[in-house]
């Protein structure tokens, strides 16, 4: 599975952007989708994920909880997180990621990833 995340740019705190994560690829063997962010001179800590048929299981980091939104497009390749009420502490690389069937425990196909900057 390919995946290219896109959506990245400057924002004043208070702000919104959404992201996408665009896959292709072996679609059928996605499982989950994850997005993950990492901060300059911080680990890459996971934000959201979503089970990619349904989306029935959604999970948000604490920190994002209530500002943050996960969704696939109807029966599309494309997964959004929408971001409200961004905040300075928001700053950070955005990537996708997924968990394929045959192996659940890890997550794969990280991309390049898109920068998101919040000035306050």
């Amino acid at each position: 599975v390919q995946l290219q995340a896109s959506g990245g740019g400057s924002v004043q705190a208070g702000g919104s952007l959404r992201l996408s994560c665009a896959a292709s690829g072996r679609i059928l063997s996605i499982y989950r989708l994850g997005w993950f962010r990492q901060a300059p001179g911080k680990e890459r800590v996971i934000v959201a994920a979503i089970t990619w048929n349904g989306g029935r299981s959604i999970y948000y980091a604490d920190s994002v909880k209530g500002r943050f939104t996960t969704s696939r497009d109807n029966g599309g390749n494309t997964v959004y997180l929408q971001m409200n009420n961004l905040k300075p502490e928001d700053t950070a690389v955005y990537y996708c990621a997924v968990k394929e069937w045959s192996d659940i425990n890890q997550y794969l196909g990280w991309g390049q990833g898109t920068l998101v900057t919040v000035s306050s």
